[in-house]
């Protein structure tokens, strides 16, 4: 990890955690916390659901590509959107500048923690299904993912505690 960042970065499924264990991982190491579909709306002074509708969905991954891509922070929890794994800068860009940590969660846990997908700004292209998003989208949170934390079972609250123990021995 580049020591002039250490940041770390969240990635996973919508509905994966990573806005919870995010902000609980900031507060435990003293970090700031990030959720880039927020930065995104603030840029675009529109909500997710928006730009999808507006731009495409094309359009939008090249914004939250960009977007996330461009971001420097230091010693901070990053917590991008669950499409930013189809943007090769933005993924290497956070490889750069830190740990990224795929947060797995089960096909079965996903269907029951998501609601309406379109009103979450989930980036889902037409005729696609939630299933066939899961199937898509994981292989790809595997290639970039330093470490990996299965879920199942877990707290937000455990999962904090797994992450810090992984994270042990690495400085600040």
């Amino acid at each position: 990890m580049d020591k002039q960042y250490n940041n770390i970065t969240l990635i996973g499924m919508p509905a994966a955690g990573k806005s919870m264990v995010g902000v609980l991982l900031a507060k435990r190491l003293g970090y700031s916390f990030i959720d880039t579909d927020i930065v995104i709306q603030e840029q675009e002074g529109r909500l997710l659901k928006e730009i999808i509708a507006q731009e495409g969905l094309d359009g939008f991954l090249a914004i939250e590509n960009r977007v996330n891509a461009s971001l420097t922070p230091r010693c901070a929890v990053i917590a991008p959107g669950g499409s930013v794994i189809y943007g090769r800068e933005a993924m290497e860009h956070f490889k750069e500048i830190g740990t990224v940590i795929y947060l797995r969660v089960t096909y079965d846990s996903l269907e029951k923690r998501l609601g309406n997908l379109k009103d979450r700004g989930v980036a889902l292209r037409d005729g696609m299904t939630l299933r066939d998003l899961y199937d898509e989208r994981t292989p790809l949170y595997e290639k970039y993912a330093d470490i990996t934390i299965d879920e199942a079972g877990k707290s937000a609250g455990d999962v904090v505690d797994e992450l810090r123990e992984l994270l042990t021995g690495w400085k600040r």
